[in-house]
């Protein structure tokens, strides 16, 4: 069964998708590929998820140890796990994440997938640039990704009680 919830954080309201108690989405107001959320609402769904997230924001967490439920390609799958390997903090070019994940020179396809994962912050997408280094799309808009990088920089304080 899929049920949301809705929390507060620096990045405005993000709903968040249960599946049978793992996550299975993070959507931000108006971000792109939004799928249907009318869901039944359940705010008790997903504690440890909301729990990680307030110390994220907090800078005190900098990896997310929570059970997903992302639907994807094989090949979506592979680009998102290559996702979590990205060190905090860091960035990597379409093109490292590429090798990373084993397929060189599929740079488009990485970024088509990067760009459909359901689950943003966690599985952090954002720590994807050009390969100039150079923002480029996010699905919850380049502010957003900019204060997520930032924030992992030590450049933005953090947040306390942010959720």
């Amino acid at each position: 069964m899929r049920t949301c919830t809705i929390v507060d954080s620096p990045l405005g309201p993000l709903t968040l998708v249960a599946a049978d108690g793992a996550l299975a989405g993070i959507y931000m107001v108006d971000q792109r590929h939004l799928p249907d959320l009318d869901l039944p609402r359940d705010d008790t769904a997903l504690p440890e998820v909301k729990e990680q997230l307030a110390a994220y924001w907090a800078r005190e967490l900098k990896g997310f140890d929570v059970p997903l439920a992302m639907v994807g390609t094989l090949f979506q799958q592979q680009v998102w796990a290559g996702l979590r390997t990205i060190p905090y903090g860091e960035t990597w070019s379409y093109g490292e994440l590429a090798a990373a994940v084993g397929r060189p020179g599929a740079s488009r396809a990485v970024g088509l997938a990067n760009g459909r994962n359901p689950v943003a912050v966690i599985v952090p997408c954002h720590r994807v640039v050009g390969s100039d280094g150079r923002l480029t799309g996010y699905g919850g808009g380049l502010e957003r990704k900019q204060w997520l990088l930032d924030l992992e920089r030590g450049e933005v304080a953090g947040l306390r009680n942010a959720t």
